[in-house]
């Protein structure tokens, strides 16, 4: 889709890694207050932003623990999700 690997649940894209960001799917209810975190920018790999996607900078998941919060917030948002 965009370079990168990515990784599926039930058919949907969760996270993935682009580059050297990790790219989380997080859903609109929790863009913008995941837009406000260190480290985090929109998801934008055509000029055109993903909404619900954020691009992790590796200080952000520098920890075991931050790498797995943005997992979860991931798996947790497209656990919501249809199966494809």
């Amino acid at each position: 889709m965009f370079g990168g690997v990515g990784f599926l649940l039930r058919g949907n894209m969760c996270v993935a890694i682009w580059q050297n960001l990790l790219v989380a799917r997080v859903g609109l209810a929790a863009y913008a207050s995941s837009l406000s975190q260190p480290f985090v920018r929109e998801f934008d790999v055509t000029g055109r932003p993903m909404k619900g996607w954020v691009a992790v900078e590796p200080d952000g998941v520098d920890a075991d623990r931050d790498l797995e919060a943005w997992i979860q917030q991931a798996v947790d948002f497209v656990g919501t999700l249809p199966a494809k």
